[in-house]
């Protein structure tokens, strides 16, 4: 099977418009009205939510990038497990889902057929429906999903609404994006980059079907403007996050690619966004880059009430899920987030 030759160095989430630019884009384009939206776009939430009944809602969100790896197949189960997890971000249950296509019309259809299957698998994981989808040419390779999702209007998880106290915990390991770009160029091994890329296919369903047992005041998915980003939208301009450098989760390898200047686009323009949001109390170069690294089908980031978070990690590491508490919601300060 061919792969897909092309250079890898802006794929996956880390090809997501910065969000900066994004939030000026955004600002002055009409806003929905309507009493059935109940999360729409003039928020910074993951998808958008619209009641049909008192007890039953309908999520909608669609993701799609370019390849952040060459085999077909891997790309199109982390491209669909990525495009998921915004149902899963929300506490909904994933009940459809359309493929996204864009593929080079010169290139060996069996490539676009093994990213199918891959996305096929995932969906089918998921316990959900592929309904069909759309495909252009394109020069470049691109896939993902619109997904379509249920859940209670009553019990919708939204991205900005921790409390002050809460813990901060996230499922899965930092710097996915470090790692697949310094593979292709063959400064990261093999062994980190297979352990990069099983996380990214992993469903983030399974820690959901955990969460969801808790009481859980905020929870968004870490995606392309990296845990900065995120946790910036989680704090909602209400509140500081304390991070405690030393119990964030990472991947090793990626910790000690960035100390080496492995650098990601996308990290830099979430670092240029970011950086003056934070005070890093801490000489850390590697820590700095792999909280401002995009990451692609990355972890659900948890706001928790300090008597919740025990026993909700001891259920997540129980089912292998290497979820971690790394920092504590704290009032109002100078700077939004605060490294240790």
């Amino acid at each position: 099977m061919e792969t897909i030759q092309q250079l890898i160095v802006c794929g996956g989430c880390n090809a997501k418009i910065g969000p900066g630019n994004l939030g000026e884009l955004l600002a002055d384009l009409p806003k929905a009205t309507n009493e059935n939206l109940l999360v729409g776009f003039d928020s910074t939430d993951d998808a958008a939510v619209i009641k049909l009944r008192d007890d039953l809602a309908i999520i909608q969100t669609l993701d799609f990038f370019p390849t952040m790896v060459t085999d077909p197949y891997l790309f199109g189960k982390i491209a669909a497990a990525n495009a998921l997890s915004d149902v899963y971000a929300m506490g909904g249950e994933v009940l459809s889902a359309l493929n996204i296509v864009a593929f080079p019309e010169e290139k060996d259809l069996n490539i676009l057929k093994e990213i199918l299957r891959g996305g096929a698998e995932k969906v089918q994981e998921a316990g959900a429906i592929l309904a069909g989808g759309h495909s252009i040419h394109d020069q470049s390779v691109k896939y993902g999903l619109s997904v379509t999702g249920t859940i209670d209007p009553t019990k919708i998880y939204q991205n900005n609404t921790c409390q002050l106290g809460d813990h901060l915990i996230l499922t899965k390991p930092l710097g996915v994006s470090i790692i697949t770009v310094g593979y292709s160029a063959e400064e990261i091994s093999e062994e980190a980059f297979v352990k990069a890329t099983t996380s990214m296919e992993t469903l983030n369903k399974y820690a959901m079907d955990i969460i969801r047992k808790y009481q859980i005041n905020s929870c968004t998915d870490v995606t392309g403007f990296g845990l900065a980003g995120h946790l910036h939208e989680m704090m909602n301009d209400k509140f500081s996050a304390e991070i405690q450098s030393k119990d964030l989760p990472y991947f090793e390898e990626a910790y000690q690619g960035a100390k080496e200047f492995i650098l990601t686009a996308g990290g830099q323009r979430n670092r240029n966004y970011m950086e003056e949001k934070m005070d890093f109390q801490i000489n850390d170069f590697g820590i700095e880059e792999l909280l401002f690294d995009p990451q692609t089908s990355g972890g659900l980031l948890v706001s928790v009430p300090e008597d919740e978070v025990a026993a909700l990690l001891e259920e997540l590491q129980a089912a292998n899920i290497p979820a971690k508490d790394f920092g504590v919601v704290v009032e109002k300060q100078e700077k939004e987030l605060i490294v240790y």
